[in-house]
């Protein structure tokens, strides 16, 4: 990939992944507040300003870093996580679920509406080839996100959902995996496990499920 393609790259990836992060963290916070626990509230982090979730390592050298060693093949990367303080929560255990849902389910909304803005787009015959791919963008790094953080492992969502599906034992013995949880994660990356076993197939599902959701909006597309 050259400077040119690199520079087009970032600049198509760049508003849905902005998008992507912002709605994912201030879900968390928004919920939790619902739910009774405004750690994130007082903090500033229910907020839509992306400048509050960014984090200066996860959220840019290091996607960077990846994309530029792997020619474009990888990239990975993270915010700074919405303070959630569980105890304080209405019914912690149970609300626990609700909150760290919010993330993922963010993101498939904002997929959705991706999807319907490119239908739009073509729809009105506004064949850019700019503002296709960035809606394009916008579809593929939501699903990314959506289900990478269902990966069934704390600190991810989908690892604090399972603590809240668990019995008490079973939550207590996955709870203490958090702290090695990000490198297991890491470790099961490199390995292409999760891509693999985990990525391919439910990203797949969740293409599908937005193919279903937009089906009623083909009239749209250009025959």
């Amino acid at each position: 990939m050259n400077f040119s393609e690199l520079i087009q790259t970032i600049a198509i990836y760049a508003i849905p992944s902005i998008f992507a992060i912002t709605l994912h963290e201030a879900a968390h916070g928004i919920v939790a507040y619902r739910f009774g626990d405004k750690t994130a509230w007082m903090m500033g982090r229910v907020s839509l300003n992306p400048m509050n979730h960014i984090d200066l390592m996860g959220t840019l050298v290091m996607p960077i870093v990846l994309f530029l060693a792997t020619s474009g093949n990888f990239l990975f990367g993270y915010a700074k996580p919405v303070p959630v303080r569980f105890g304080n929560l209405k019914h912690p255990k149970r609300d626990m679920i609700w909150v760290a849902l919010a993330g993922p389910a963010s993101n498939f909304v904002q997929a959705l509406l991706w999807g319907l803005a490119l239908y739009a787009l073509l729809g009105a015959g506004l064949t850019e080839p700019f503002f296709v791919e960035v809606c394009k963008a916008g579809l593929k790094v939501n699903v990314i996100m959506c289900v990478f953080n269902l990966f069934p492992l704390p600190p991810l969502d989908g690892g604090r959902i399972l603590m809240g599906l668990l019995p008490w034992k079973q939550a207590l013995w996955l709870a203490k995996i958090e702290p090695w949880g990000f490198f297991i994660v890491m470790a099961l990356v490199v390995l292409n496990l999760i891509n693999a076993l985990w990525m391919a197939p439910l990203m797949g599902v969740t293409f599908d499920l937005l193919s279903l959701l937009l089906s009623p909006f083909e009239f749209l597309l250009p025959k």
